[in-house]
């Protein structure tokens, strides 16, 4: 008797099982070169089926071993073409040829190839599919009513995060450690389970790594050579809120049901952000609004009336379009983390879809400030006029977004006036930040006084370091800047620099005074009443010396090094990984500008501008440019 198993027989483990059941005594299995291909090709992917089907092959050769059985491997290796082709059914039909051709039983778990081979008059054994997994998960055992996460790793003891979301500890919930053989039962019981399971599903497979949503827990599994050893982090919410358990909430619903908005809920990781979010959605679900999510993962717990969606295709861009088609009235994007995200987020946003985002940020602000440079500044109140901080499971702030035309607090020329982000403490009405173009650069100032840089408030600081960037790049020496008031302020240069700075019949520094709005005293550093004794000034920015003597030290290179390109027209930092993050840039430790890294990741100054030639002159000189945060 001869038997030819397909791929789904030997990975399901059909035949050995067979063997030991005495039913293929004696038989002659006929092992498909193709289902070595196929089951190779898994392997080499990462896949553990095709690990299991070799294991199976392994055993076969075992039983070759005991003279249990005859196994020979026949036919031919599948082409390229035909593996990348295998969903089609090309492997399928090369093993049902290889099954007609030696007159041999076809055994397959494979529903389709076993009806397929019938009709074409092949003798076909089909047996079910083995079913692994269950309802329920081995690491629940690790799971109590506090119990938010639980990690596993081989070789060290099973550990959890306990407790409530303000009082949550990370502690060890076992003395045993975890082996490798532990490990991998555990992972293939999660991935077994949310494959057989209606209640779960693989929501990420790569090799190396899987995600899995199975009922309320989100698992992450990863194996080497992604990770230096098996391990799974399994977390689950540990509360269902409504809007009735936070504060604000009348004004908060009031806020919701006025109309479409466009919401950033932020907060750093396990604050309680996606918690939030599903009250958020369960509450407009119940006041009548069609509520949709985006979710890569899907583990928000809501209601089965909200539809739940993931990234079509990989990507959110096409989930967006056909939400669009589907019309909801809000949509429930967590979370929002990516450049891309941030552009499919502000596209259905202006769109006129309600839309509520998660964010990671250490800040209410911080949120705001992410979608700088990722989205139009003057848009940014059209696409979010919501922002929710979330800390320690409390709604800890909540900021009103909106944009007028306005001179910036701190300044106070009238030709100042421009489009000014505001952003107000919604509980107060109070303003505490204003977001606006300043001298090309885009700054989000802090008002009302100290921003944790010490007494200076963040308009002032802005405003000096603008200052000193415009006399620096006339000044050949040292500068020293001090605001005098929200409108004027002393400028202290080299005695030899006094010329330069004022220029013929004072134009050049009138010319600077209009474009910052603020009317500057030029004097030698020897009026400088903070001048120390070692002629610096105390709180002196720092720079080369003049012809005068008096210097100030020069600061260490401290922040991220960076290589400027230098093209036909403009000057390019590169600055990956820091869109929409404002900087400074500096050249042997000495500040030269402030800017904000745009949507390809890269600072770009024109050439021929004063900042250009001043980055071009620290270049030629082989300074050392770095960037720090602003």
């Amino acid at each position: 008797m001869n038997i030819v198993p397909d791929t789904s027989a030997v990975i399901d483990g059909r035949v050995s099982e067979r063997v030991e059941s005495g039913a293929y005594d004696g038989v002659t299995v006929l092992v498909p070169e193709a289902v070595v291909g196929e089951l190779e090709s898994q392997a080499n992917a990462g896949y553990d089926s095709g690990w299991e089907g070799l294991e199976e092959l392994q055993k076969l050769a075992e039983y070759v071993d005991d003279r249990t059985i005859n196994v020979e491997f026949v036919g031919r290796r599948p082409s390229v073409g035909e593996q990348d082709a295998a969903h089609e059914g090309d492997i399928d039909a090369l093993i049902r040829d290889i099954a007609d051709d030696h007159e041999a039983t076809l055994l397959t778990s494979d529903v389709v190839q076993a009806e397929v081979g019938r009709a074409k008059g092949i003798d076909v054994e089909y047996v079910e599919p083995r079913i692994r997994g269950g309802e329920s998960l081995a690491i629940e055992e690790f799971f109590d009513d506090e119990t938010m996460s639980v990690h596993l790793k081989a070789g060290t003891k099973p550990k959890a995060k306990r407790g409530a979301l303000s009082e949550m500890h990370y502690e060890i919930i076992s003395d045993e450690v975890s082996d490798e053989v532990q490990m991998k039962e555990w992972a293939d019981d999660i991935e077994q389970s949310a494959r057989s399971s209606n209640q779960g599903f693989i929501e990420l497979s790569e090799p190396g790594m899987k995600i899995v949503q199975f009922r309320n827990y989100r698992i992450a599994v990863a194996r080497p050579p992604f990770s230096d050893g098996i391990e799974i982090t399994a977390v689950r919410p540990i509360a269902k809120t409504s809007l009735e358990d936070y504060e604000f909430v009348d004004e908060l619903k009031d806020r919701l049901l006025e109309r479409q908005r466009g919401v950033l809920i932020s907060g750093s990781p396990g604050a309680g952000k996606s918690t939030f979010a599903q009250a958020v959605a369960e509450f407009l679900n119940d006041n009548d609004y069609a509520v949709k999510t985006m979710e890569k993962p899907r583990d928000l717990q809501v209601g089965p009336e909200i539809t739940q969606y993931t990234a079509l295709g990989g990507q959110m861009e096409k989930t967006a379009d056909s939400l669009l088609l589907v019309r909801p009235d809000y949509t429930i994007y967590d979370e929002v983390r990516k450049t891309n995200d941030f552009s499919v987020f502000s596209d259905m946003r202006l769109a006129g879809v309600g839309m509520v985002g998660v964010v990671h940020a250490t800040r209410a602000i911080d949120a705001l400030q992410r979608l700088i440079g990722r989205v139009e500044l003057g848009m940014i109140p059209q696409v979010v006029d919501t922002v929710v901080y979330i800390e320690a499971g409390e709604v800890h702030t909540v900021y009103d977004v909106t944009t007028e035309v306005k001179v910036p607090e701190g300044l106070t020329a009238d030709d100042l006036a421009r489009p000014v982000i505001q952003v107000r403490n919604f509980e107060t009405g109070r303003p505490e930040f204003e977001i606006y173009t300043f001298n090309r650069q885009v700054v989000t100032v802090p008002l009302g006084g100290d921003d944790g840089r010490g007494n200076e408030s963040g308009v002032s600081r802005i405003a000096k370091q603008e200052i000193e960037r415009e006399i620096r790049s006339i000044a050949r020496g040292h500068v020293d800047v001090e605001l005098k008031g929200q409108d004027r302020a002393a400028v202290y240069v080299e005695e030899n620099d006094i010329s330069y700075v004022i220029g013929k019949g004072g134009g050049r520094i009138t010319d600077i005074e209009e474009r910052l709005g603020i009317d500057i005293d030029v004097r030698t550093h020897e009026e400088n009443p903070k001048m120390g004794s070692s002629g610096s000034a105390e709180n002196g920015s720092g720079g080369a010396g003049g012809a005068g003597g008096a210097s100030g030290g020069i600061n260490a290179p401290e922040g991220e090094i960076v290589t400027p390109e230098i093209t036909s027209r403009h000057i390019v930092v590169r600055m990956d990984g820091h869109v929409g993050e404002t900087v400074e840039v500096r050249a042997g430790g000495e500040y030269l500008f402030t800017a904000t890294v745009g949507r390809g990741g890269d600072i770009q100054v024109s050439r021929g501008s004063a900042i250009a030639d001043e980055l071009e002159d620290a270049i030629d000189r082989k300074q050392q440019i770095t960037v720090v945060p602003a």
